[in-house]
């Protein structure tokens, strides 16, 4: 529900140390009853609930129970220990279903304290500063279609003041002994594709397929409510959600913008400054690689990300997956266990089987051969991913657009994703 009917209602939800702790209502039609908690969202009509079908099932699990020594806690950690993850979750709002929809419904409180685990806070700025500070560093850029006429290049306008400087005053110390300048890297062959990827905002729906797609193809797994509410969770791409008020500041109408997040494969990775046991690295064609045998978990790397991509694994899969898990896992990439970092490879394991064909063939990587999982489930083509070292690559082409940017440029990270800023052509008979 939005916040006016919440404040009718008296309910809402209180984030406490990265959770929210929600009211419960009951929702009575007829003789049928169901109690859910309440999330307050921008954007909905006054005096209406959204509920969403699907939950609530039971699912029992026929796998016999762990039994491990004093000194093995993985029995602990193992989130399918009783069931499928979606056992018990939620409540199940069929009963409510009359003739294909549900009709007027009575709402009232009857409780408070339900946790609901939202990732979208993690990593937030400040509540009182997130609208100035989401403005100031530029990071979702947008305009109307008379805007971007009058101002083709209006992404420049949103670009933190350090970038009105050309960087070539303020050199990386450390530039002419950069590790991309060295014998081992330019002799390699792999250093004749220079990887890169472009988003355009104008297409994106922030639907989450490309989420889902990144899971099922690099074995993340799912932790659960729990562990999500620590702020544990594993996604390698996650889907990054802003609300933008009107003109008169308010939010009762506000226009929600999404902005798709995986590692940008820094060529000036911050991350790769200060891992002590050099665990990611640079790959000679560009791409920020973990090598999980030498990671010892410091997390130093997730700490010095600017865009909070990193992910520390706290569960040992390996041996808590079910057989059923395993047999759904990609041969082609690790199933990590407990005490590494992870984070987006580019789908390394895709790239590396096109370089495999291509040198069997005795032939240069062709445009569009490699396709990320991301990529590959977008069904708007919002994402594009190639050879930045030839120009006549799609991926090149697109990062030649008047509405191209990089995030948090004024670092001096140098990402290799950008992204092409919004145009919006709303139509006035909607408002």
């Amino acid at each position: 529900m939005n916040q006016s009917t919440a404040d009718q209602l008296g309910v809402g939800a209180k984030l406490d140390g990265g959770k929210y702790w929600a009211d419960i209502v009951a929702l009575q039609v007829g003789d049928q009853q169901v109690e859910l908690p309440v999330w307050i969202q921008p954007g909905l009509a006054d005096g209406s609930v959204h509920v969403t079908m699907g939950y609530g099932r039971e699912i029992a699990s026929d796998r016999d129970h762990r039994e491990t020594n004093l000194f093995d806690l993985d029995d602990y950690t193992d989130v399918y220990g009783k069931g499928a993850i979606s056992s018990g979750v939620g409540s199940s709002v069929a009963g409510l279903v009359a003739d294909g929809r549900i009709g007027t419904t009575t709402v009232s409180k009857t409780g408070s304290g339900y946790m609901v685990a939202s990732t979208q806070d993690h990593g937030a700025i400040d509540a009182e500063h997130v609208g100035n500070e989401v403005r100031k560093r530029g990071l979702f850029r947008m305009a109307t279609v008379e805007e971007y006429r009058a101002d083709p290049e209006f992404v420049r306008g949103g670009e933190p003041a350090p970038l009105k400087e050309n960087w070539e005053d303020y050199p990386t110390l450390w530039e002419q002994n950069h590790p991309k300048f060295s014998e081992e890297m330019m002799n390699s062959n792999y250093h004749d594709n220079q990887w890169g990827m472009v988003i355009d905002l104008n297409t994106c729906t922030g639907c989450n397929a490309c989420v889902v797609a990144c899971q099922a193809e690099n074995n993340i797994q799912v932790v659960g409510k729990d562990e999500v509410a620590r702020g544990r969770e594993m996604h390698w791409l996650r889907m990054d959600r802003y609300f933008v008020s009107g003109e008169d500041g308010s939010f009762d109408d506000p226009l929600m913008v999404i902005q798709p997040m995986p590692c940008q494969h820094c060529e000036n990775a911050p991350c790769e400054q200060v891992c002590p046991v050099a665990a990611t690295v640079h790959s000679p064609d560009g791409t920020n690689q973990m090598i999980y045998n030498r990671c010892i978990g410091t997390r130093y790397c997730a700490n010095n990300c600017p865009f909070k991509v990193r992910r520390f694994n706290f569960f040992n899969w390996t041996k808590t997956l079910p057989v059923s898990l395993h047999m759904a896992s990609n041969p082609n990439v690790t199933v990590r266990s407990r005490g590494v970092m992870e984070k987006c490879s580019f789908c390394i394991q895709r790239i590396r089987s096109a370089n495999k064909v291509a040198n069997v063939e005795d032939r240069p990587i062709r445009d569009g051969e490699v396709v990320t999982a991301c990529q590959s489930a977008c069904p708007t083509h919002a994402i594009t991913f190639g050879d930045l070292s030839d120009p006549e690559s799609e991926v090149s082409r697109k990062r030649e657009s008047d509405r191209r940017y990089e995030l948090l440029a004024e670092l001096n990270v140098k990402p290799r994703v950008s992204y092409l800023g919004r145009v919006r052509n709303p139509n006035p008979a909607l408002a």
